[in-house]
């Protein structure tokens, strides 16, 4: 039983999630808050004790080697560090580690209140490691996996007797090993490229970053050595009882051009004949409830939101308690939730009101459930919380996606039906196809997201005459493989067992970042081309997929309590030294390699397209050595050939768009300023679109 007065600090991962905490646990009047240093903290009483509940800013600590020096590579020994003291720009993490500190001199006992899973076990035993002096192994443990205040209060009640170790030994792995590859690759080519140039530039590949990337490059590969083969299609324009439908040849690829030719001929001005009809129906089971894979697939799909973005709103609507904790591998949803009195809370809303009444009022609530497990966390679902404020029209989106995908696995089977109808013309085969629904089932909790499209056919039956309007051949070209998007890349990555749930978009985002790949529809630039040719080379192992799924397999051992941390950093280290010292022997060439695609990248980055004045020089994006300002000239201008220039927007980033004014032709620059959305300038004063713009 707990000291009457006993003072408990309580360590969160965020401020909201500290805020929600605190007002769920005071059983008096609300929670204080208070500030030390800028740091917000709750003071709260529960069941006679003192809770002080205070946040963290996710990590506060993070791995570093122990050598200092930029300079050196190999390095294998590495520690845990405050964040402020390795990286720049983390200078605010400094004060939250002595508030911390500070309170924990002040406390009785300690409870962890992190996200109950890798990271979040591993940020909060650092906290208690080295901000609260060694306290890692007294504290206890708050599992949650949503911020309600039932959930919340549940997990206060029935506190866990010590952190998860075996998840920590596992981040903290994860945190080594992910450090050892990084750091040392990272810092070999940059240090390569700078010795041979004598300029610096950050380069960066990683254990899952380089395989990542070179799933790309063979993509990029297959599309540029692609050679299209021609076919063709024959297609019967038909008229059935007044509309006009277009029936496919039995064959849906024609490699011969006489035979089209053929097939055309032949049924040209002949009728058309029902030679069968078939008619199915097909049941569909509802959807799965949302794992973060799935969930950030079908906002790609629907929303066109990126696997990062997804997950950056998902976190924000579960610190507004509005779903549960979205990086879960789970598609499991266990009955503990409560699924009755999650759809009534979310009926309160005239939106779902209608839709959550009509589950309700079945006997029995079954959800249609996936494979997959996760033994932290079930699969996302909405709390039945409705929104305290006005959430962003991103954050509305979601959750409404959210809230109709855990109403659509509690759905019916929906039934349709598909209608295969068989023309003859003149011997030869064709296919009308239509297909309608017949039930809705679960797809009527999911509207609008369903996307299924209706074709419905006349009635018809065998024996019946079809007008045949017209044969159309139609000439083709076998296509290359498409190209990745964001959401696709990640199902690679899922499928092939790299990165986790929580790191695989923050490494899309990064090949981003470091110029590497651009568009939705992902092309590699020049400069990731030459990285992986560069890696392919020297070091292959290092984009080696087979050894980064095996290092993931050993992690994830960690956690189950089969294998142990120090084995696989030595399996990293021993994998990851002979290929750095092969690295160090070639280095000028490899320096030389690197130094020649960086110089590529640079001029990609400024140049914008051939200057419409003199048809000859290359229009740049340079900086003025007076002003510093920058703007568009023409490289005959250091010949004295040239003196076109065109000012160009001081404020936010630019970079040449990849693409012509659809009014005047000439090149585009994308600029992005904060805060408002991308757009491309025309720079030509003379455009259709200024003169426009003016009247």
């Amino acid at each position: 039983m707990a000291e009457e007065n006993e003072k408990v600090l309580i360590i969160c991962e965020k401020p909201d999630a500290a805020m929600r905490v605190a007002k769920a646990l005071d059983e008096k009047e609300g929670p204080i808050k208070r500030q030390i240093k800028g740091v917000p903290y709750y003071e709260a009483r529960r069941d006679g004790r003192r809770l002080v509940i205070v946040p963290a800013l996710g990590h506060l600590y993070t791995v570093a080697p122990k050598i200092k020096d930029r300079e050196v590579y190999p390095v294998f020994d590495f520690y845990w560090l405050p964040k402020h003291v390795a990286e720049r720009g983390s200078k605010h993490t400094k004060t939250w580690i002595e508030v911390i500190s500070r309170l924990s001199k002040e406390a009785d006992s300690f409870i962890l209140a992190t996200d109950y899973d890798i990271e979040g076990a591993t940020l909060g035993y650092t906290i208690l490691k080295y901000a609260c002096g060694g306290k890692e192994g007294e504290a206890k443990r708050m599992k949650f996996s949503t911020l309600t205040v039932n959930e919340l209060r549940e997990s206060y009640r029935n506190l866990q007797s010590h952190i998860e170790f075996p998840l920590v030994e596992a981040g903290v792995c994860r945190h080594f090993v992910d450090a050892i590859y990084g750091i040392n690759l990272s810092r070999a080519m940059t240090i390569a490229a700078k010795k041979y140039s004598g300029k610096y530039s950050t380069l960066s590949t990683g254990r899952v970053q380089g395989p990542t990337l070179n799933f790309l490059v063979a993509r990029e590969k297959e599309i540029n050595s692609f050679v299209p083969i021609p076919y063709w299609k024959v297609t019967a324009k038909v008229r059935i009882s007044g509309s006009i439908y277009i029936a496919q040849y039995e064959k849906t690829s024609i490699e011969n051009l006489s035979e089209a030719e053929r097939i055309v001929k032949e049924c040209e001005n002949s009728q058309g004949t029902v030679v069968n009809v078939e008619v199915r129906s097909i049941r569909q089971s509802p959807p799965k409830p949302f794992d973060l894979g799935t969930l950030q697939t079908e906002a790609y799909g629907i929303f066109k939101y990126t696997p990062q973005r997804t997950l950056n709103i998902a976190e924000r609507l579960y610190l507004q308690a509005l779903i549960s904790y979205p990086r879960t591998a789970s598609q499991k949803l266990p009955p503990s939730i409560n699924y009755r009195e999650i759809l009534k809370s979310l009926g309160r809303s005239s939106k779902y009101e209608r839709l959550s009444n009509l589950l309700l009022s079945k006997e029995r609530l079954v959800p249609n459930e996936g494979k997959r497990q996760d033994p932290a966390h079930p699969a996302i679902y909405p709390t039945g919380n409705l929104p305290e404020k006005t959430l962003s029209e991103p954050e509305r989106r979601l959750w409404d996606l959210i809230v109709r995908r855990f109403m659509a696995v509690f759905g019916d089977d929906a039934v349709k039906q598909s209608m295969k109808v068989t023309l003859d013309i003149n011997g030869y085969r064709f296919h009308l196809r239509g297909r309608r629904i017949i039930e809705e089932g679960w797809m009527k909790f999911y509207r609008p997201y369903t996307r299924t499209e209706e074709v419905l056919l006349p009635s018809i039956t065998e024996g019946d005459k079809v007008e045949v309007i017209e044969i159309i051949r139609e000439d083709k070209f076998t296509n290359p493989p498409p190209r990745h998007n964001p959401s696709s890349l990640l199902k690679k990555m899922e499928e092939v067992e790299i990165g986790t749930k929580a790191t695989r978009a923050e490494i899309i985002e990064t090949l981003y970042k470091r110029g590497y790949i651009v568009d939705e529809r992902i092309k590699v630039t020049d400069l990731g081309f030459d990285v992986i040719n560069v890696l392919m080379k020297y070091c292959p192992t290092v984009i080696s997929v087979d050894f980064t799924r095996d290092l993931e397999r050993s992690m994830e051992a960690i956690q189950n309590g089969n294998e142990k941390m120090q084995n696989v950093i030595d399996k990293a280290v021993n994998h990851l030294r002979p290929v750095l010292e092969t690295f160090k022997k070639r280095e000028k060439e490899i320096g030389q390699a690197l130094s020649e695609a960086i110089r590529k990248a640079r001029f990609q980055d400024r140049y914008v397209g051939t200057c419409p004045t003199c048809k000859t020089g290359s229009l740049m994006i340079l900086y003025s050595k007076r002003t510093g300002k920058r703007f568009l000239g023409c490289t005959n201008y250091f010949r004295g050939l040239c003196k076109t220039s065109y000012p160009l927007p001081q404020k936010g980033t630019i970079k040449p768009a990849r693409k012509n004014c659809k009014l005047c032709g000439w090149p585009l620059i994308l600029v992005k300023a904060r805060g408002k959305r991308p757009w491309n300038l025309c720079f030509n004063p003379n455009c259709p679109s200024k003169t426009e713009r003016s009247s």
